[in-house]
């Protein structure tokens, strides 16, 4: 299943890059340089690159949604589609990196630290605009939605930062709006293009809010515990960050003597030492938060095959792909 997944991606990426390198073509001069610095497509000097950075998930479940409504994959409007989702994903990580003063994104130096927080902020706010270009009618009006309801779960985290006492629940509704809306809004997006039934667009949406909700909570697992080599990213990043991400929410939220440790190295007004960072760690295990989350993210895979199977204008033989990213997606290690 997972080199069905890897296959669908490379198959997303051989045709959809080219519609988003015609699009970032268009933007300013500089403001293309930080576009195709973030996206993996040239140094900070301009000098060309080997390809795109990410795995264009998001853009993967377009065109699998659409092809799991009698679609085709190759239908222009569902590469538009696919590349303006593309767009509005790299303009969030574009805003997060400076909000969460990120230093590293896919194994190099965020463009916030190379071009500056605001330029790194107008090139995000310039790549929102073309995703919008990209397309028209319904899905515009729903892309538009989808941001706004990314924000309001970018507000609600930050907010978290500041408080003692945010439930877990909290956390899912957040998770909901800020990992999930846009995996559904993908699969949303796919079905529209094609003009789909809208009790199968909302299947989709459905699904795709689903294993947006997996995918944050494997992000979270890694963000703890993924090999630096391989996620980009520092050993126990979330933990220093003091994230309420939410594993820890999950720890926090029992009665053990772990989820006390783990409150009270949260409460440290300080950065961590190596010997705390590795029994925050510890703590988040020992509380059951990483239990939790894995089995919370597998639930979630059952419940958005599940949402699939009562749409009967979605045609199951055509969901080979969409099954394939979505067990890829609790599987990965980056």
């Amino acid at each position: 299943m997972h080199g069905a997944a890897e296959s669908a991606l490379r198959r997303t990426r051989d045709a959809v890059e080219p519609v988003l390198r015609t699009a970032v073509e268009t933007l300013p001069g500089r403001l293309r340089s930080i576009a195709a610095y973030h996206l993996g497509w040239e140094d900070a000097d301009g000098t060309a690159l080997g390809g795109i950075g990410g795995k264009l998930l998001r853009p993967g479940l377009v065109l699998a949604a659409a092809a799991a409504v009698g679609g085709s994959a190759t239908d222009p409007a569902v590469l538009r589609s696919a590349a303006a989702v593309e767009l509005a994903h790299n303009f969030t990580l574009l805003h997060d990196d400076v909000i969460d003063r990120d230093q590293t994104r896919r194994h190099r130096p965020t463009a916030w630290t190379v071009f500056g927080v605001e330029n790194a902020i107008l090139a995000g706010d310039a790549m929102l605009a073309l995703a919008l270009r990209l397309v028209g009618g319904a899905a515009a009006s729903r892309l538009a939605e989808c941001v706004i309801e990314i924000c309001d779960g970018q507000y609600e985290d930050c907010s978290f930062e500041h408080r003692d006492d945010v439930t877990l629940d909290e956390c899912l509704t957040m998770a909901g709006k800020k990992t999930g809306a846009l995996l559904g809004c993908a699969c949303a997006l796919g079905a529209l293009a094609v003009r789909a039934d809208p009790l199968a667009v909302a299947a989709l949406d459905l699904f795709g809010r689903e294993i947006g909700m997996a995918f944050q909570l494997t992000d979270d697992l890694l963000g703890i515990w993924g090999d630096p080599a391989v996620t980009g990213k520092p050993v126990g990043a979330d933990l220093t960050a003091r994230k309420k991400s939410l594993p820890v929410v999950a720890a926090l939220s029992g009665r053990s003597a772990a989820a006390g440790e783990l409150a009270r190295l949260y409460a440290l007004g300080r950065d961590f030492t190596e010997h705390e960072l590795r029994h925050a760690t510890d703590a988040v295990e020992r509380a059951g938060g990483r239990a939790w989350a894995a089995t919370e993210a597998t639930a979630r895979i059952t419940k958005a095959h599940a949402h699939l199977g009562r749409a009967s204008r979605v045609e199951l033989t055509a969901m080979h792909d969409l099954r394939a990213i979505a067990e890829m997606i609790t599987r990965r290690t980056n």
